[in-house]
């Protein structure tokens, strides 16, 4: 027979429920952190394309800013 008894402690339960929220709200936050480049970049193709630029790397190297 196959049986598994899994015996927690009133603190280990806490903590595990502690760790469950916070890995949530991290993911929470690396969604926020993709949307925002993602919208950083489409700032700048717009203001390469306005500016006369080929592209974001040339306005980058114009503007000396390190990809």
């Amino acid at each position: 027979m196959n049986t598994r008894i899994l015996v927690e402690t009133e603190g280990e339960t806490s903590r595990l429920k502690a760790l469950q929220k916070e890995i949530k709200q991290l993911k929470e936050l690396l969604i926020k952190k993709d949307l925002d480049k993602l919208a950083l970049d489409s700032y700048l193709e717009v203001a390469a394309e306005k500016l006369g630029y080929k592209n974001v790397d040339e306005l980058k190297k114009n503007l000396n800013i390190k990809p």
